[in-house]
């Protein structure tokens, strides 16, 4: 959460920016900011409730999370049902909202960084370089050397190709 009228040059759509330029936006929001809140959900929330409902948990967990109430939330994409705070929402906003912008960044360097020491204890999956995404080599890497706690069996059908 910014303070009213405080900008982070540069800072916009997370996906369009490197890594290098990510990581110097996050140090500059994080200083700026008012309060930022992270919200994770589980891998077994995930199998459980669905990846929506539990982005939606996560959404309400950053929420919760916040020093101070938001004056206004704003969000990116559709509006979110289950959602706990009034909200705006807005279809392509890291792109064209400051702070869903600035929040984007937060979001990918967080996980980035989750994924990165993911790769260091489990070796061979290269989560620092597919971020978990289920790239051909990360699904050959999953036959070869099995699933981990941190994989979601029921993403794109991984039960049925690993017959689980």
């Amino acid at each position: 959460m910014l303070p009213e009228g405080v900008q982070v040059e540069r800072a916009g759509d997370s996906k369009k920016l490197s890594r290098t330029l990510r990581e110097e936006l996050y140090a500059e929001i994080l200083a700026k900011a008012l309060s930022v809140g992270i919200g994770t959900g589980s891998v077994q929330e995930i199998d459980k409730h669905n990846i929506l409902n539990t982005t939606t948990l996560a959404m309400n967990r950053a929420l919760t999370e916040l020093s101070e109430e938001p004056g206004h939330v704003v969000v990116d994409g559709l509006p979110v049902k289950k959602l706990e705070w009034e909200h705006e929402a807005v279809v392509g906003g890291d792109g064209l909202v400051h702070s869903i912008g600035c929040a984007s960044i937060v979001a990918k360097v967080t996980r980035d960084r989750l994924m990165d020491r993911l790769a260091l204890r489990y070796p061979g999956y290269s989560w620092e370089k597919n971020a978990g995404y289920g790239t051909a080599a990360h699904r050959a890497a999953i036959k070869k050397l099995g699933l981990t706690p941190h994989h979601r069996i029921t993403f794109g059908g991984l039960q049925y190709e690993l017959d689980v």
